[in-house]
């Protein structure tokens, strides 16, 4: 038996591809625990693991950075020019308080193996090196973020780098991303000189690189058929996960004599529910059933008034169930949403906000599997028109159900788990 500690963001799209990985794991007969924050604390203990919470001032900079209405999310909507600030600050600024926990949790947990999400800069640029158990990342991110050729700058949403034209914006990109990570860098080989290490002379997303295990949760298919990875990359399809007690649309509920598609903006919200307002009124009158979630928000808050007959408004819907029965998704473009529904065949509608939506939305479209719109033209009448077009031509949905083919074959959390299974043998 191995032991595995999982140090992971709170937050449904960071944690639940590390919970999959994690039930994987255990049914293994491994031992697993978590570092994580309050927010979900009792969650991960109810499935059955020990949790090793975050400090208080750390959670008091989840709750500033991330979740509060100037965090890092609304920033990049509508202050762009404080997102090095805000990001340097949530990923560099918090790494003392993370070794500072994880010393604690190291001493008590004896783990073969660090499980880390990508996004929690601690492990990876300082216990990496600092002590001797290795860290392997589990990314939540539908595609492969380390730095190459075959790929844009994360978050950028530029097309793939595959003519003249599209690998000049790239390098555009690349060159004013490496502008916005200057005084990160600085500050991340700061805190390496305080923990006795040599500064980095790449970037934090380069050096991942150097890690002995990065398993990411999707396919090459969809992830531009990358060949500047290196061979400690590993996709293995998706890693879904949903907790037990969700409640979630029966079956039941649907009709059968006309399609239905799902609405969604995810898990983390900040400012108007635009998305949900457009598909309301957008999709009132078509001939579809709309089961739109409200991802956890009050539906008074939302501002949507009276729903047409045709549209149904959940708190929360469980993917596993409800999925396969739709004919299309419209999405933020967060990657468990879009891996879901690639998984079970159905083309999307995407409107990416922030943070790794641009990078999906771009790469759904690439594959054929779906179209984009900018949320400052999701208006009522362009969202019904991308939805009626994908509703009508059968090449999205054709496209949809090639990638879930080949998500499907990569084994998920079963896959992942061998994997680090391996990486704790080696290590003993």
């Amino acid at each position: 038996m191995a032991r595995f500690l999982f140090t992971v963001w709170p937050f449904p799209g960071c944690l639940f591809p590390h919970m999959a990985v994690a039930e994987a794991l255990r049914e293994r007969g491994h031992w697993v625990a978590f570092y994580t924050g309050s927010a979900v604390r009792s969650l991960v203990e109810r499935a059955g693991f020990v949790v090793f919470p975050f400090s208080p001032a750390l959670e008091c900079t989840i709750e500033s950075r991330v979740l509060s209405a100037d965090g890092v999310t609304s920033t990049a909507m509508s202050r762009p020019w404080r997102l090095e600030s805000q990001l340097r600050a949530l990923f560099a600024g918090t790494i003392p308080a993370q070794i500072d926990d994880l010393t604690d949790a190291l001493a008590q947990a004896k783990p073969d193996v660090i499980v880390c999400d990508p996004a929690m800069w601690g492990p990876i640029v300082v216990l990496h090196e600092a002590q001797p158990v290795p860290v392997a990342l589990l990314s939540p991110y539908a595609a492969c973020w380390l730095p190459g050729p075959d790929v844009s700058p994360p978050g950028s949403g530029l097309p793939r780098p595959k003519d003249w034209r599209t690998r000049l914006l790239a390098r555009a990109g690349w060159a004013a991303f490496g502008v916005l990570r200057t005084r990160l860098h600085r500050t991340v080989n700061q805190l390496r000189t305080r923990y006795g290490l040599p500064a980095l002379h790449t970037s934090v997303a380069a050096h991942m690189a150097e890690l002995p295990l990065f398993l990411v949760p999707s396919c090459p298919e969809f992830d531009y058929e990358r060949r500047d990875l290196p061979g400690s990359v590993h996709y293995v399809g998706p890693c879904l996960w949903y907790p037990p007690e969700d409640h979630h649309l029966r079956l039941g509920q649907l009709r059968e004599d006309i399609p239905a598609v799902h609405v969604t903006e995810g898990t983390i919200h900040h400012g108007e529910a635009v998305v949900l307002k457009a598909a309301a009124d957008g999709l009132a009158g078509l001939p579809v059933e709309v089961i739109m979630s409200a991802g956890g928000r009050d539906r008074t808050a939302l501002g949507l008034g009276v729903l047409p007959g045709n549209v149904q408004l959940h708190a929360w819907i469980s993917y596993t169930l409800t999925l396969p029965r739709m004919a299309a998704v419209v999405t933020t473009g967060g990657s468990g949403t879009v891996l879901a529904a690639l998984l079970a065949g159905v083309p999307l509608v995407v409107v990416p906000v922030a943070w790794d939506q641009p990078e999906n939305a771009q790469r759904v479209v690439e594959a054929g599997a779906g179209l984009r719109l900018s949320p400052r033209k999701c208006t009522p009448g362009r969202l019904r028109a991308a939805v009626e077009q994908v509703l009508s031509d059968p090449s999205y949905g054709v496209e949809a159900r090639r990638l879930g083919s080949k998500l499907r074959e990569l084994g998920g959390p079963c896959r992942a788990a061998a994997l680090l299974e391996t990486l704790a043998s080696s290590k003993r």
